[in-house]
């Protein structure tokens, strides 16, 4: 049906247009969808073989929808996609406030308008990137808000008195008509705001000021809810959670490969910023895995969440440390260090709640903590473990570095070292390159300083070696010889 060439009701009927609710729509452009095993939900990693599935059948279902998860969980994105299930475009009635449909018209203004011109009644096309709102709920939030309200000054204008429902100013749910409606954060809305709820979804009539108008609104809701909230700050009052057909839980990544997607993903770096400068496999790992020691630490609230937010803001903050190195050092190109994760400190203090024990430690202390054990975590997946005791005569991968340490001076590895002097230093430790050469001889020269680097954090984290933070780097030494000095 070509929108472009119908405008008119007599023409809409002509063609053989059929109504149809936007619940049936969104229902029969996914049967088309899944028929042609075309994705729906583009974009959104991880939930394949759980949420992705329960969404389609709760539109399958024609249910309203509450996604319950912790922040940065991508409910809002779910539903901003359910956009792609609609048809492109609508007819409404030309200057209807609620998009009322021309073959079922509901605001008293169409009908009006229809009983005068008849077929001549003049339409306009809604494309379906227009037919999506969303509203956050805020303890604010009033009836007059999401429902409508009697508008005196309209009232004045018109010359009519209260009674005349022409005096009503709707609000965003009626406005929202054969629309998709997006709540966030439901519990925050008032109780007796989200008892105004229960008739519109139930029913299908609103009640303004006293009048109550017969308006069998035609939405798709979708709520989005923080698990949280229901013990923090307020919760779903249970006739309204009764009214939502399909509550669907959200969850986090479950590997490393799908957080290492969703932050590529999401990231928001520079052309520039991509032509020069290196980010090894191994950093973009230690990204992720950072995020996840936060999901279990015990310095961090577990039910307030730590969202996918906070490994896009490190990995933007680590290309930027990078870059102002390079910068300062008059490069060209450079290389992603694990000294750069210093860099990305105030991406992660931001980004998690910290329990009584965390505030105690303080969160800049904190996220070095969360790093430190990300390193560890990984370093075992590589290299043989680092036992803390051993039998007498036991020898160990780690010895021929310790030796080395114990008869050199320390290594110094400074914030803003240019790159070859860094890999100067690195090279020097002949026993670190036999080691990775021993058990990750794949990796790529160009990742190579990274994991250098990235071991003798490790080894200094298991007492191996000794790492030191002075004003403008680390030094790494020999335990010994720091224990001396110390005396």
């Amino acid at each position: 049906m070509n929108h472009k060439e119908i405008k008119t009701l007599g023409e809409l009927k002509a063609a053989g247009y059929q109504s149809l609710s936007i619940k049936d729509e969104l229902r029969n452009n996914l049967i088309k969808k899944l028929k042609q095993q075309e994705t729906v939900f583009t974009g959104v990693w991880g939930y394949e073989d759980s949420v992705i599935p329960e969404l389609e059948t709760a539109i399958l279902s024609k249910h309203n929808i509450n996604l319950l998860g912790l922040r940065g969980q991508a409910k809002t994105r779910l539903a901003r996609l359910m956009v792609s299930l609609l048809d492109e475009y609508i007819p409404v009635v030309e200057g209807s406030e609620i998009n009322d449909d021309p073959l079922q018209p509901l605001s008293r203004y169409a009908k009006e308008l229809i009983a005068t011109h008849q077929d001549d009644t003049p339409i306009s096309w809604l494309h379906r990137d227009e037919r999506f709102f969303e509203k956050l709920a805020t303890p604010d939030v009033t009836v007059a808000d999401l429902i409508g309200d009697v508008d005196p000054i309209k009232a004045m204008n018109l010359k009519l008195n209260y009674a005349d429902d022409r005096v009503i100013h709707f609000g965003m749910i009626p406005r929202a008509n054969r629309c998709i409606f997006v709540i966030n954060e439901i519990p925050d809305l008032q109780a007796r705001i989200q008892v105004s709820l229960f008739n519109i979804l139930q029913e299908g009539d609103i009640q303004i000021r006293g009048f109550k108008l017969r308006l069998p609104l035609d939405l798709q809701f979708v709520f989005t809810a923080n698990p949280e909230d229901y013990t923090n700050r307020g919760s779903i009052v249970t006739p309204l959670k009764d009214r939502i057909g399909s509550q669907i839980l959200t969850h986090y990544p479950k590997s490393i490969e799908i957080a290492k997607k969703i932050t590529a993903q999401e990231a928001t770096y520079l052309q520039e910023q991509k032509d020069t400068i290196h980010v090894p496999e191994l950093a973009r790992d230690l990204i992720e895995q950072l995020v996840f020691e936060a999901r279990k630490s015990e310095y961090i609230d577990l039910k307030s969440g730590v969202s996918a937010r906070m490994s896009i803001s490190i990995f933007e903050n680590l290309l930027s440390t990078a870059e102002r190195r390079s910068l300062l050092n008059e490069e060209t190109n450079t290389s992603i260090r694990v000294l750069d994760f210093l860099g990305t400190i105030p991406a992660i203090t931001g980004k998690m709640e910290l329990v009584y024990e965390g505030e105690q430690e303080g969160a800049d202390n904190v996220a070095q903590l969360l790093l430190n054990n990300a390193i560890k975590t990984i370093f075992n997946t590589l290299f043989p473990e680092i036992k803390k005791l051993k039998r007498e005569g036991e020898s160990s991968p780690y010895d021929a570095i310790s030796e080395w340490f114990s008869s050199k001076e320390a290594v110094e590895l400074l914030d803003d070292m240019d790159d070859t002097y860094f890999k100067e230093q690195l090279n020097s430790i002949k026993p670190l390159a036999a080691l990775i050469d021993k058990y990750q001889p794949q990796i790529s020269e160009k990742d190579t300083p990274f994991l250098q680097e990235f071991v003798l954090w490790a080894l200094s984290e298991y007492k191996v070696l000794n790492k030191e933070r002075f004003t403008t780097g680390y030094q790494f030494n020999d335990p010994l010889d720091s224990y001396i000095r110390g005396i």
